[in-house]
């Protein structure tokens, strides 16, 4: 059974698995295929780093979505 831990997202708390990675919190969320950037504690995680990049706990995840339009 996995470990549960907070994480704020977008300035609210949230609920993930230990461990997770970046790219299972973008699929949790329903973004995949989507245009996104991701901010960890105020620092951007490039995309090649998603799938390794791992959440253990206290957390400030931003994630901002690309929208097309003008």
């Amino acid at each position: 059974m996995s470990k549960v831990i907070e994480i704020t997202l977008n300035g609210s708390p949230f609920s993930i698995a230990a461990g997770e990675s970046l790219s299972g919190l973008i699929d949790t969320m329903g973004l995949s295929g989507t245009r996104y950037a991701i901010e960890v504690n105020q620092e951007i995680v490039p995309r090649s780093q998603h799938d390794s990049f791992q959440l253990n706990g206290a957390e400030l995840v931003e994630i901002v979505q690309a929208i097309g339009g003008g």
